[in-house]
């Protein structure tokens, strides 16, 4: 086998897999109820309104 076989069979294999990654994140971000994913924002919502400022410039006012 010459080496651009290889590598074309390399090339392969790396887009299946990431395809099949791809596959499997949609997956389980379709598993999720309309419900959880308002619950799931309104926490980080809540999270977010609750820590305080902490970048550079915040209270340089």
């Amino acid at each position: 086998m010459r080496w651009w076989k290889i590598f074309g069979l390399a090339a392969f294999a790396g887009v299946a897999a990431t395809g099949v990654v791809i596959a499997r994140a949609e997956r389980r971000r379709r598993a999720y109820t309309p419900e959880e994913i308002r619950d799931r924002l309104r926490a980080r919502h809540a999270e977010a309104v609750a820590a305080p400022d902490t970048s550079p410039g915040a209270g340089a006012r």
